[in-house]
């Protein structure tokens, strides 16, 4: 792109007849232009030129910074009837969406990008999105977390993660989540996962995982029963349970039966991300070492 310039790592072009084309219409259209007019007597404007060059160099990759030397460029200033300096417009798809006149602080300009700019979470949900359509919860969920923690008010993100933790075995962890979505943001996701928690849990109330849990409940000495009733709550999508189960065996015997086995199994079955993976690899790792 003709006459573009790194600048703190911002893209920046200085705008001319020749490529105003280029840059306000066809740019525009992929990335948010933020024209800046200013003239070189103009103390005010160099005020505001370092804000704007710091917001881009932040905004980079989906933001250009456009000058306009009013002085040089007449025309082009002409073309937007630009009256006063310094004076800021944001172009988007070729069209003047926002902008305004004078120096204003930081902040403000930066709220105003906002309205223009994707979300930094964006990309991240969309590639979680994307794996859980195929059914790849163990793979959505670190994107899922991680958009979460770039925005904690993302309330998408925070359905999408509940979804990944059902899926992926760590239900409580899910139901706690749940538990914090505020009443004004319950919509029919929040009913429709409360119910695949409530699934969830109703499939590790088994006969057979009653009968399993009523015999360790008898002879809690007994570890062989503890990866019993392990196996079979794993089964039933409740990492959780199991891994709490395979750790108290091998809290009281290292070495007993498959326990280790079966304990890095499950734990490599979670999600990298999955809060549970972490905490049982420190805790496993304590007692190895």
């Amino acid at each position: 792109m003709e006459n573009l310039v790194a600048n703190s790592q911002a893209t920046i072009v200085d705008i001319t007849v020749e490529n105003f084309q280029q840059i306000i219409v066809e740019a525009s259209q992929e990335k948010l232009v933020l024209i800046d007019f200013w003239a070189d007597w103009c103390e005010s404007c160099k005020d505001l030129m370092p804000i704007l060059e710091k917001l881009a160099g932040e905004y980079s990759q989906h933001l250009i910074l456009a000058k306009v030397d009013c002085e040089a460029q007449q025309e082009v200033a002409a073309q937007f009837g630009i009256r006063s300096l310094p004076t800021v417009m944001v172009v988007q798809n070729g069209q003047p969406v926002d902008g305004f006149a004078g120096v204003q602080p930081e902040q403000q300009i930066r709220e105003m990008l906002t309205k223009y700019l994707p979300n930094p979470e964006d990309e991240l949900l969309a590639t979680a999105g994307k794996a859980i359509q195929q059914g790849e919860y163990a793979e959505a969920l670190p994107a899922a977390k991680e958009a979460l923690s770039l925005n904690p008010d993302n309330v998408n993100a925070k359905y999408m993660l509940i979804d990944c933790y059902i899926e992926t075995g760590s239900i409580d962890t899910a139901k706690a989540l749940l538990e914090d979505i505020k009443l004004v943001d319950q919509d029919s996701r929040y009913k429709s996962l409360a119910g695949k928690i409530e699934l969830a849990e109703q499939a590790a109330d088994t006969p057979e995982i009653r009968q399993l849990q009523a015999a360790v409940e008898a002879n809690p000495d007994d570890l062989q029963l503890k990866i019993d009733l392990a196996i079979q709550l794993q089964q039933a999508n409740k990492a959780q349970d199991a891994l709490a189960l395979l750790y108290s065996v091998l809290k009281t015997e290292l070495g007993f039966g498959d326990a280790r086995k079966l304990m890095m199994d499950m734990m490599n079955a979670l999600a990298d991300g999955d809060p549970l993976k972490s905490e049982y690899r420190r805790k496993v790792y304590s007692l190895l070492y």
